[in-house]
């Protein structure tokens, strides 16, 4: 019976209509990563435009935690595309994922804005997240099944890397349909309306990713089973027995997890690390984020290679490592390339918000209903929308909070009880008095243009996204060859995308609001640095090789 089937066995090559329906697999995953990257690289557009009811810094936050919604319900989405994939088949399943993921994404371009339907706006918007978040859940452990089922012995890494490609050149094209729609309309127009034209023009890869998909045959490996009569009818559940409850634990904490906050931290988080803390204009950042990316590309294809040679744990581990000691040094080296005014103003004269520890609050509400009105509140709200790194020092009980910026003096005021003309008057005033000061410390307002050193940007951005290489090419691989065919797509998945979806999915909201919390602008990076060194100590007391694993078992 096996031998009717050639792809299955692993000694074999690849021919010519495998590498081809591998490479049209890989195609549709990178339409459907550049649907999902549009809304994480528009996030501040869509702040302003859906949540614009609450004060900048919760509402950006919130735009996060929408983004960070659709990676919550991933492992729900990987449970139940798993589970379909592993009873009728990998082809058919992420076909209907990307039907899923596509219209969402068409329809985010549609949705009327807060101004317009209130309330109603993001809660739409939140459920369209939640439903591209299950269908990607469904999305990559059947690519990367479908493509590793594929590929002979010993280059399983190489071929699946192809796979790992398409997150990145995904991310990579949503930034160059966003830079085009901005030069093509102005910034002006784009702010307004223009947001719009990369969610709707997606209805367009939608196409071609679909018509892509209906060229594929189901995998070889899968379709051989299943003649023989071996597939599981509870694979689910069936992933919950004996020992592969350890596997998928593994998965996650020697793998996945750390793999996720690496990823999103040398690539998402870097882009809002600009634009927020040092105040680097959109177009620069996504500029520069897309000339690093270009680079790092090829070098999935490498890591892949090279964890076929010397095995996936090395690579993996060694990527782990240079990001547990070297983000912080290498956010610190984005802000002296970037925006150096900031570094020097804050050694000239840094600021720091004196107030009542007891009035100042995490200015975080989700649901929109707390209003932060306390002098401290107000204090910290400011300087964190300035984009200005500051401390907070203890104040005697009930007095007012001052911010000091150097020698230099500011009264905050307590907004509880004012009305909304009252308010404001306060709050301009404030502000004013504020950006004054500021200015005259030499706290930019937004980075100049002529003191970025783009170059030295673009090799820190490449580091970071080398580190990714490391962590992310060898994956596919790892967690194909972790599991047994017959549950392989529910088994897979759900580490992946519990590591993907809500360790790496939430690092943006909780790292931002570690900043906003703390005033250091640094103080985010804990959380990648964190969970990143969990994952290399798993990995190097438990994880075992398995690049040479028999995987048609």
């Amino acid at each position: 019976m096996a031998s009717t089937y050639p792809a299955a066995a692993p000694a074999a090559p690849l021919t010519t209509g495998h590498k081809r329906v591998i490479i049209a697999s890989s195609l549709g995953t990178v339409f459907e990563w550049y649907d999902f990257f549009l809304y994480g690289s528009l996030a501040a557009n869509i702040a302003h435009q859906f949540f614009s009811g609450v004060n900048e810094t919760t509402g950006f936050i919130f735009t996060l935690l929408a983004f960070a919604a659709g990676f919550f319900v991933r492992p729900f989405g990987a449970a139940l595309f798993g589970s379909l994939g592993d009873r009728i088949g990998r082809k058919y399943t992420f076909l209907v994922t990307i039907l899923i993921m596509g219209l969402s994404t068409f329809l985010v371009g549609t949705l009327p804005s807060y101004e317009s339907i209130g309330i109603t706006a993001p809660i739409i918007l939140i459920v369209l997240r939640m439903l591209q978040g299950l269908a990607l859940g469904g999305e990559y452990g059947g690519a990367a099944t479908y493509v590793a089922e594929h590929a002979p012995d010993g280059k399983r890494g190489y071929y699946t890397s192809y796979i790992q490609t398409t997150a990145t050149v995904g991310l990579f094209l949503s930034l160059l349909v966003i830079l085009a729609c901005r030069f093509g309309l102005g910034n002006e127009a784009f702010d307004a309306w223009g947001w719009r034209v990369p969610f709707l023009v997606s209805i367009v890869l939608l196409g071609v990713s679909v018509w892509i998909r209906l060229q594929l045959h189901e995998s070889p490996l899968f379709q051989q089973m299943k003649d023989e009569g071996r597939t599981s009818k509870t694979p689910f559940r069936d992933s919950f027995k004996g020992g592969n409850v350890k596997r998928m634990l593994l998965a996650l904490f020697a793998g996945s997890s750390g793999e996720a906050v690496v990823w999103y931290t040398g690539q998402f988080y870097a882009l809002f690390f600009m634009t927020k803390s040092l105040n680097i204009d959109g177009t620069t950042a996504n500029l520069l984020l897309a000339v690093s990316l270009a680079i790092a590309c090829p070098f999935f294809i490498f890591m892949g290679w090279l964890s076929d040679r010397i095995g996936r744990k090395a690579v993996m581990l060694g990527g782990f490592a240079l990001a547990v000691f070297t983000f912080f040094p290498l956010f610190k080296g984005l802000t002296h390339y970037g925006n150096p005014a900031i570094e020097e103003a804050h050694a000239r004269s840094p600021a720091v918000v004196l107030a009542d520890p007891a009035t100042c609050s995490f200015q975080f509400d989700p649901v929109g209903v707390r209003k932060f009105t306390s002098a401290c509140d107000v204090a910290t709200a400011a300087l964190t929308k300035a984009g200005v790194p500051y401390d907070v020092k203890p104040a005697a009980p009930g007095s007012l909070a001052q911010v000091m910026v150097g020698i230099a003096k500011v009264d905050s005021y307590e907004a509880t009880g004012l009305s909304k003309d009252d308010a404001k008057a306060r709050g301009d005033a404030f502000g004013a008095s504020l950006k004054s000061v500021l200015n005259d410390a030499g706290y930019p307002a937004k980075a100049d243009p002529a003191r970025i050193n783009k170059p030295m940007m673009v090799l820190l951005l490449f580091i970071l996204a080398l580190y990714v290489t490391m962590v992310y090419a060898p994956l596919a691989a790892l967690l194909v060859e972790l599991f047994p065919t017959h549950i392989r797509y529910t088994s897979m998945s759900l580490p992946y995308h519990i590591g993907n979806g809500w360790f790496g999915g939430f690092l943006p909201a909780i790292s931002f609001g570690l900043v906003a919390a703390s005033g250091d602008i640094y103080k985010g990076l804990w959380y990648p640095i964190i969970i990143a060194a969990i994952n290399l100590v798993a990995g190097l007391l438990f994880l075992r090789e398995t690049k040479d694993v028999d995987i048609s078992k």
